[in-house]
């Protein structure tokens, strides 16, 4: 497979940073909290074979992952909510780990900029 991608993309990162400014740690905390809180519905939807509310919370955590620069996060998304919007569930199943290792990955390199940023 080759070297493995960041989860995040420096440059969207970049100017993020300089445009929030000291609002960037306050921007990063929100995505975070909400993104367990996505995920969880994803998982609920998912348990309760609710292909509505797969593609409502799979589009929603779409949108801020790609606005934070998680490109791979996104795209997982993205098959979630399509996989919703067919009524797929049951194939939408097997993704959950993935994003969930997605969603692990571009935490881990948020907490890092945080901590860098002070």
């Amino acid at each position: 497979m080759g070297s493995e991608q960041p989860a995040l993309d420096r440059e969207i990162v970049a100017e993020l940073q300089a445009l929030m400014g000291g609002d960037f740690g306050m921007l990063v905390n929100t995505f975070l909290t909400d993104s367990e809180q996505r995920i969880a519905a994803i998982e609920a939807a998912l348990q309760q074979q609710d292909p509505e509310a797969l593609r409502r919370a799979a589009h929603s955590f779409k949108g801020s992952a790609a606005n934070l620069g998680a490109a791979g996060l996104s795209e997982l998304c993205r098959q979630l909510e399509e996989y919703g919007r067919d009524g797929r569930v049951d194939a939408a199943q097997p993704l959950l780990p993935a994003l969930q290792q997605e969603y692990s990955r571009a935490r881990a390199q948020l907490e890092t900029l945080l901590a860098a940023a002070g």
